[in-house]
């Protein structure tokens, strides 16, 4: 299948999970700000985790199918879907032929990113094991740049999957603004004040506009004092390290990050939690709480649980009997069958068999 740009919104890319193992020669991870939200539209269309999508930030692309069918799932932020105008929901396995339109009418308060999952994946060429577009370095995706008006992206070969199959509401990422961004403390907050890092876990601050896929910056009146200065000796930056710079509000690093950094960094926040912030609009209000690092494990493991389901769910209803072609006379009753059933608006797969 084919996908052709129409229209390429105000930030779409390819990405995957990211280019992992090569930060120590100074190449950034990159891959979806949203990742628990690819991999949730992946899973739904029988792909691997890791397969590419399309990222579209704040509104979304225009794109037209052609040359093969197949499916799509739209996960992470509401901007809005239509197909040949008709609206779509998010989290839902849905079909797509030759000359179908996709289309998207922007944030509606409901998130800040979208994905566009295909089925087989969109096959760009590997580079250092991914396809996700880093800008900066104009590497992976398409030419290493955002999409334009006139792209066309072929997919990989489909898995499995079933259309209509959608993503209980239980087992999608948490969106939720009012919750505070789970932190571990380190590694240099004795690096900052303690009436600083009581600062960090009380104040409200606000996602500035200048926020981008390299970092999330804060915006506030709750100034951060460092003990002595803001500067260290260069070292690693994981995924949602909190930098403090010589202003003293925060930096919360995401999937663009550089690989190395000197400014002081009073915590990490918790992956899902990155890529939730990944999903707030700019002036959305930002709190941060603490926790143990062994709390972020079991935070991490109930993450794997929800999408083991997500898995076991897909895997049964694509590999569940269908009603069977009569093979006798033509009114012969069914022996077994499925069936997608909405009770008080909670869609719910059903199947059966005669004992």
């Amino acid at each position: 299948m084919k996908l052709i740009i129409q229209s390429p919104g105000a930030l779409t890319t390819v990405q995957d999970l990211g280019r992992w193992g090569y930060q120590a020669i100074g190449m950034p991870v990159s891959g979806a700000m949203d990742a628990p939200a690819l991999i949730r539209g992946n899973i739904l269309l029988g792909n691997p985790d890791n397969a590419a999508a399309l990222e579209m930030t704040m509104m979304g692309a225009s794109v037209l199918f052609k040359d093969g069918e197949g499916a799509i799932a739209i996960t992470g932020g509401d901007l809005q879907p239509k197909l040949n105008n008709n609206p779509v929901s998010n989290w839902q396995v849905l079909p797509v032929k030759d000359g179908d339109i996709l289309t998207f009418g922007g944030i509606c308060g409901k998130g800040f990113r979208a994905y566009l999952c295909v089925s087989g994946g969109i096959d760009v060429p590997l580079v250092m094991g991914s396809r996700s577009t880093y800008m900066k370095a104009k590497i992976g995706g398409l030419e290493g740049r955002k999409l334009a008006k006139g792209d066309e992206l072929l997919t990989g070969s489909a898995g499995k999957f079933k259309v209509g199959l959608s993503c209980p509401e239980n087992l999608r990422p948490d969106y939720s603004v009012d919750k505070p961004l789970r932190t571990v403390l380190g590694p240099q907050d004795d690096y900052i004040k303690p009436e600083g890092v009581k600062t960090f876990l009380s104040a409200e601050y606000k996602i500035s506009s200048s926020s981008d896929r390299m970092g999330s910056r804060m915006e506030g009146s709750a100034i951060i004092e460092h003990v002595k200065s803001p500067d260290i000796v260069s070292d690693a930056i994981p995924m949602g390290a909190v930098q403090i710079p010589g202003q003293g509000l925060p930096i919360v690093m995401m999937a663009d990050r550089q690989t190395t950094g000197g400014y002081v960094k009073i915590g990490v926040v918790h992956a899902l939690d990155v890529a939730r912030l990944s999903q707030f609009l700019p002036g959305s209000p930002v709190k941060f709480s603490q926790i143990t690092q062994k709390q972020g494990i079991e935070i991490s493991k109930s993450e794997a649980k929800l999408l083991d389901s997500l898995r076991s769910q897909v895997t049964e209803a694509v590999n569940s009997p269908q009603t069977p072609t009569p093979q006798t006379t033509q009114n012969a009753p069914a022996q077994s069958g499925a069936m997608n059933i909405i009770i008080n608006g909670e869609k719910f797969f059903v199947t059966w068999e005669k004992l």
